[in-house]
């Protein structure tokens, strides 16, 4: 007998169909697994017959064919378990069942029949309501991530005993649901804030005109200046995710496995910092089945990187299609996988070799040189602030007085980023200032004489690239929603050219 069952796969961030089919025959007990499969789909015969067996089922007599449709699509991991033994079950009339074509269903099956959690459950639940399927069938410990998909049956299979029993009718399992509104409603507590950062208030300007137009951002400072306790602090005057930010935010790291049991969404905009050993596959996505990098973890969030002088050269010049596209395609043999990757960069590096500013290092000019050389022209053009952070003065270490708070600051990003919102209402693709094209910045960044004459000195003075001089109008365009301002005025133009550190010739 020939028996279909419904369940997925992942290539990429999203999900495709595949359709289990099963046939159990006369002939010699074998068990075939076609249509593509890898290593860990085909040791599934292995576990699945254990499984069956102590689940107190009996595995059928005779020649079983298992067919993953499409077959001439690669099908990777242990996500199939489920499907197969009920595919087994089902063609061999150990029970019947109406409702094999209404469920998509993925699980990996322990020797006792228990059902352990499998990666990229969020996009998968996302097609099969796309293909009009009632409801999945998932690892309990993966409904939650699964519910966040609203209008969509979400089951919560403990072991294969009650997959059956819930296919045959015999159970009522109750669909698991989350209140979305509740998880974006729950405040975080925040174990960073910018009012335990000492002095460094030019620093922190700068961050909240980044975090207000998304903007890249380089922070050039001697060691114990606060670089790292800065950037770690970024994320918390962010705005919110939004729904679609979140789901998007969320498949990422299902598909990694790094969502925890019972964690439905991620609500909280990503922090990773990959160390400067990290490898171009590590930071944007690789191996022989592509998966994610640090950059698409970032996907939303911020990636910091410290010492970046010390990243290797091929690493960093790899940076320059995501901050430019927001997203990054990885190409092999067996095909071509396109990650997404909007994050804000932030870096963080010495001036000098010996951690001196220019006028104190023991460093030879050469030296100086060839270490802020290491990373390119192109490079430095992407990232629109380069902030100088100063050494802390003494009386700001000692003084008793706190900063601004994160939650104050947060508030004014927030302003700046509806203003934003409502700029670009018509083009959805454009989420910030730091998005903008062409196009956009002829149309919203508009300049006087005066304003413009400025820039054309700064531009002439400091050798400036035509890419700097894109960055600078975006820069300078969120500096005027801050202060709410339809004008971009020559005060604007300026604090912007003054976050150019490294155009500027006493770098060179």
């Amino acid at each position: 007998m020939l028996a279909k069952v419904g369940s997925a796969a992942v290539n990429g961030i999203e999900a495709f169909p595949v359709e289990v089919e099963v046939d159990s025959g006369a002939g010699q007990t074998v068990i075939v697994i076609v249509g593509l499969p890898d290593a860990a789909v085909k040791e599934s015969r292995d576990r699945v017959s254990t499984a069956l067996h102590n689940s107190g089922f009996k595995f059928p007599m005779g020649r079983t064919t298992i067919n993953l449709a499409p077959a001439d699509v690669k099908k990777e991991g242990p996500s199939f378990d489920l499907p197969i033994a009920v595919g087994i079950l089902a063609a061999s009339e150990q029970f019947r069942s109406e409702q094999l074509d209404r469920f998509v269903m993925v699980g990996e099956l322990a020797l006792t029949g228990a059902v352990r959690p499998v990666k990229g459950v969020l996009p998968i639940a996302l097609r099969a309501k796309s293909d009009g399927r009632v409801g999945v069938l998932v690892p309990a410990d993966n409904a939650a991530e699964a519910a966040a998909v609203q209008d969509l049956r979400v089951i919560p299979i403990r072991n294969l005993r009650e997959a059956v029993s819930f296919l045959e009718g015999e159970t009522d399992l109750e669909p698991l649901r989350v209140d979305l509104r509740e998880l974006f409603a729950h405040r975080h507590d925040e174990d960073l804030d910018f009012a335990e950062v000492k002095g460094q208030e030019s620093v922190k300007r700068a961050l909240e005109i980044a975090a207000a137009g998304g903007h890249n951002v380089l922070l050039i400072g001697p060691p114990g200046t606060g670089k790292s306790m800065l950037a770690k602090r970024l994320p918390t005057i962010l705005p919110p995710l939004t729904l679609d930010e979140a789901l998007e935010t969320t498949k990422i790291h299902s598909i990694m496995g790094l969502l925890e049991p019972g964690q439905a969404l991620i609500t909280r905009r990503p922090f990773r910092a990959p160390h400067h050993t990290a490898s171009d596959a590590g930071l944007l996505g690789g191996n022989i089945n592509p998966t994610p990098g640090e950059i698409s973890l970032a996907h939303h969030g911020v990636l910091f990187m410290d010492e970046l002088p010390e990243f290797k050269r091929n690493v960093l010049e790899t940076l320059r299609q995501p901050l430019e596209e927001g997203r990054v395609t990885i190409s092999r043999a067996a095909g071509t996988v396109t990650f997404p990757s909007q994050f804000m960069l932030v870096a963080a590096m010495n001036p000098t070799p010996d951690g001196k500013m220019p006028g104190e290092s023991h460093c030879s000019p050469r030296e100086i040189a060839n270490y802020l050389n290491r990373v390119s022209g192109p490079l430095l053009d992407r990232i629109d602030l380069h902030v100088e952070v100063p050494a802390v003065k003494f009386q700001d270490i000692t003084s008793q007085r706190t900063g601004e708070l994160s939650a104050t600051i947060r508030e004014r990003v927030i302003a700046a980023r509806q203003v934003q919102q409502q700029r670009f209402k018509h083009r959805p693709r454009i989420t910030c200032n730091a998005r903008m094209g062409t196009r956009e910045l002829k149309a919203h960044c508009a300049l006087d004489e005066s304003t413009l004459a400025l820039l054309q000195n700064a531009m002439t003075e400091f050798n400036l690239s035509a890419r700097a001089y894109d960055r600078i109008l975006k820069v300078s365009r969120t500096i005027a929603d801050l202060e709410r301002s339809d004008r971009i005025t020559a005060d604007h133009v300026s604090e912007a050219v003054g976050f150019r550190a490294l155009d500027r010739q006493l770098w060179r």
